[in-house]
């Protein structure tokens, strides 16, 4: 049975995007069995050794792909402009995205292969701590943060304790929730009577948007996996009596 194409391969293991790790291949700096190879398409053998520019990669089960998510663009595979327009280069027949952003947001979305992962970010259960940067109509007070941490009643039932920290413009505020309901950040604010301006991600659990520029995507670093699994309480590893 036929192996799977290198250039897929190391993209999976977070090398970067099909056509980046392509040209690496060309370039005589990836080494199957110990072989120089040079043809992306070449067939790695399961559970063969593999290195880049010397060095030993472990192989890894899933893919991840952290975005910046660019204002206008929807999380849909079916309705446009698609954010799976801007993951060129990745397997987008099989990553799946971690929540949403709506189309007038922005910032950090994740996408993922592991269906496990995804549940455990996106399920309450787990509190696993999104935040965002937020620009509202009006400045936002002390009350406002004791409404935010007491919860605040929406669809007949409270939202989990959430942190909102003014900045030195108080129309700009941080805010860190641990659940993900339909656009949860706007309601929130217009049942204090205000409203949303802009809203971006900045953070998902222990992954930080950064630098990494609007429109761009990038497969997340073997550390920055190892800690979202921790950050869930996996190992890496599906474990056999959860679905």
């Amino acid at each position: 049975m036929k192996g799977e194409r290198l250039d897929k391969v190391l993209a999976r293991l977070g090398l970067g995007s099909r056509k980046e790790v392509a040209r690496l291949v060309r370039q005589g700096k990836v080494r199957v069995l110990g072989q120089v190879v040079k043809d992306p398409g070449f067939r790695v053998p399961e559970g063969a050794a593999l290195e880049v520019e010397g060095r030993p990669l472990e192989v890894r089960r899933h893919l991840h792909v952290l975005l910046h998510k660019p204002l206008g663009f929807v999380t849909s595979r079916t309705e446009g402009p698609s954010v799976y327009a801007l993951l060129q280069g990745f397997p987008t027949r099989d990553l799946s995205p971690v929540g949403r952003l709506d189309k007038d947001a922005e910032g950090l979305l994740l996408f993922t292969t592991d269906g496990l992962l995804l549940h455990r970010l996106t399920h309450p259960r787990h509190k696993v701590a999104k935040r965002y940067l937020v620009h509202l109509e009006r400045p936002v007070g002390p009350k406002d943060q004791e409404a935010f941490r007491e919860g605040i009643l929406l669809d007949g039932k409270k939202t989990l304790p959430a942190e909102l920290t003014p900045l030195e413009d108080p129309t700009w505020a941080e805010v860190v929730l641990k659940e993900g309901r339909f656009h949860q950040i706007k309601r929130m604010f217009r049942a204090r009577g205000n409203r949303v301006l802009r809203l971006k991600r900045l953070a998902l659990g222990p992954l930080e948007l950064g630098d990494l520029p609007p429109g761009k995507a990038r497969p997340l670093t073997e550390a920055e996996e190892k800690a979202l699994y921790a950050a869930v309480g996996l190992g890496g590893e599906d474990p056999e009596d959860e679905v």
